[in-house]
């Protein structure tokens, strides 16, 4: 009778271990849409999946690249991704004003520090002045952020240089170098190579574009119904995604992994974060400058008509706010 209660509870712990083990195990499944792979800020949950943070934080994320905003906004609308990283807040806004199904759940960059624009070396052309209605310039996507800035750059120097989407960086630099493209775009390290080999020259940097330093610029979105059925997922995705900031910053394997992502010298890679990646601009928890971004949805033609804060209020969900230090 001892024994075959013995066997008996031997079995019932079995089959709890297994229950268990097997709740232990499930992990709650995200499809994430990230623009522009080989960015430092387009790499921080990548650092998170090899880190391991993901997994403890019982997540487990398909990552999928895009070339650009218009093309993450075009899968996050559709909901073939669940969340979308770093989206330029112009094309969001114009599309939310269309009544696409998404929600703002952080930002992203604040401010305009890393882009930069660039010419063959034999080029005439050595800052936005130089460029007329003839010169052809770059970049990603209509609404982008790079497109944001481009348009403010150009207002600022008052240069008529016709703006054209390129989509990636690659593509972009064979355009300039082939002569299709005047003036091309990129983001450190990609073209840090050819600069310090003086194929190309710098003409303008987004940091000149000084009216937008406080200005939310990029954002992460979420699909509507990705956000009603799986909010704490997504809300637990963003925590890591601050850890994964955080810890980018203090530890130098970050460095190694960017430099890899981006093939790219090790040096090249922390240049690039130390010069064009300041961390106070990713700062995850408030939108800053949101008048302003409205004003240049209507000047720049992203919405029909002037919006106030109170029209899109509906769009800003913000899942995460770190504590303050």
């Amino acid at each position: 009778m001892l024994k075959r209660t013995f066997v008996a509870m031997v079995a019932v712990l079995a089959m709890m271990t297994g229950i268990f083990a097997s709740a232990a195990q499930a992990q709650d499944k995200l499809k994430v849409a990230i623009s522009q792979r080989g960015f430092w800020d387009s790499s921080f949950l990548e650092f998170a999946q090899r880190e391991g943070m993901l997994k403890k934080a019982g997540l487990d994320v398909e990552f999928f690249y895009t070339e650009g905003g218009g093309q993450t906004l075009q899968v996050i609308t559709s909901g073939s991704v669940d969340v979308a990283m770093s989206n330029g807040l112009l094309g969001t806004i114009g599309a939310y004003s269309k009544k696409a199904p998404i929600r703002v759940i952080s930002a992203q960059m604040t401010g305009a520090n890393e882009i930069y624009w660039y010419v063959r070396a034999e080029s005439k052309i050595r800052s936005l002045k130089d460029a007329t209605e003839k010169n052809t310039i770059a970049f990603s996507s209509p609404g982008s952020s790079s497109n944001l800035i481009l348009l403010e750059l150009l207002n600022q120097a008052g240069s008529k240089a016709r703006p054209t989407a390129t989509g990636g960086l690659p593509g972009t630099l064979t355009s300039v170098m082939t002569g299709q493209i005047d003036i091309g775009w990129a983001a450190p390290p990609f073209a840090l190579r050819e600069l310090q080999d003086k194929k190309i020259i710098i003409v303008a940097r987004a940091r000149a574009a000084t009216e937008l330093r406080n200005q939310t610029i990029r954002v992460n979105l979420a699909n509507l119904n990705s956000l009603k059925t799986k909010r704490d997922a997504i809300t637990r995705l963003m925590r890591v995604y601050h850890e994964a900031i955080e810890w980018s910053y203090s530890n130098p394997r970050a460095i190694e992994y960017f430099a890899e992502f981006a093939k790219v010298p090790t040096g090249i890679a922390a240049q690039a974060v130390k010069e064009f990646f300041p961390k106070e601009a990713l700062q995850i928890g408030e939108i800053r400058d949101l008048d302003r971004t409205l004003r240049d949805a209507a000047q720049y033609k992203f919405t029909a008509k002037q919006l106030t804060p109170q029209d899109v209020a509906g769009l800003f969900d913000i899942l995460y706010k770190p504590p303050a230090k």
